[in-house]
């Protein structure tokens, strides 16, 4: 019996722009997104038959309503397998944060079961069923840095952001993503910072371009609504960090730090201030 332990990376958004809604209801977006050690680790075991899905959080959905149950279920149905799996997940990414916890490990699972199953897919057929599953999935099958379009489907891998310690904290709210976007109001995002700009300071390997130009249009619903966040933003620059930014729609922020020193004054500082706290690095 092969059983496969794989990890599944949390992600941060560098950058997140809206540009207007679709005719399907979804939001056009163009994002930069990265991928950090911060990661949930999934043991895949293969069975006879049927798909189960446990997990170390007693409150976390172990049927459809589970992405990496749907995972599994799309993949077995699609290519008639005729073998099932069990899937265990040790969550160590916080759950609905902006982090993408719920993505990467879908991503994971079809990753795991393309080789569990013997199926041989590539990785353009894979990204297709990612897309049916949500939009962050797609970019958590490639991870690293890359620029996200559509609806967040759309990957083009970007040079590499390298590392940067980086200091997550998650408040203890939780926040709809839905409810997010129906909130956001276009008309208000006129002061963006250049996504071109950022894309160049990847290509070119110039960190200050890259951190001077961190965005994300969605704090003007959640930030408003939550000072936390914004809290959480200012004692990380404080600290000395380079920058700091809400991740997704949030509530989850994260700061990028010139070295591991900083990094722990900031995890420090925000644990003080009680809330779930993790050191990364990017990757």
């Amino acid at each position: 019996m092969k059983i496969l332990k794989v990890k599944a990376k949390a992600k941060i958004n560098l950058y997140l722009d809206v540009l207007y809604k679709r005719a399907d209801g979804y939001h056009e977006v163009k994002m930069v997104m990265q991928s950090v050690d911060l990661a949930d680790i999934i043991e895949l075991v293969p069975v006879s038959e049927g798909i189960s899905v446990f997990s170390d959080l007693p409150y976390l959905p172990n049927d459809e309503r589970n992405l990496a149950y749907r995972a599994a279920v799309l993949l077995q149905e699609k290519y008639n397998v005729d073998q099932g799996v069990r899937i265990y997940l040790e969550k160590r990414i916080p759950v609905a944060a902006g982090l993408a916890g719920g993505s990467t490990d879908a991503a994971a699972v079809l990753m795991a079961l393309n080789k569990l199953w013997k199926l041989n897919l590539p990785l353009s057929e894979l990204e297709q069923l990612a897309a049916e599953l949500g939009s962050d999935v797609p970019f958590c099958l490639y991870g690293g840095t890359a620029l996200a379009e559509g609806r967040g489907e759309l990957i083009t891998p970007l040079p590499s952001l390298g590392k940067f310690w980086t200091v997550i904290a998650t408040p203890s709210f939780s926040v709809s993503t839905a409810e997010v976007y129906r909130s956001l109001d276009l008309g208000r995002l006129k002061e963006k910072k250049d996504l071109a700009e950022m894309i160049r300071g990847l290509e070119r390997d110039k960190p200050d371009l890259i951190v001077k130009n961190l965005y994300n249009a969605l704090e003007t619903v959640t930030a408003e609504r939550y000072e936390e966040i914004n809290l959480l933003k200012a004692s990380a620059l404080e600290e000395g960090a380079l920058a700091a930014l809400m991740s997704g729609s949030g509530p989850s922020v994260f700061a990028l730090a010139p070295s591991k020193s900083v990094a722990q004054a900031i995890f420090r500082r925000w644990k003080r201030m009680e809330k779930k706290v993790f050191v990364t690095t990017t990757g």
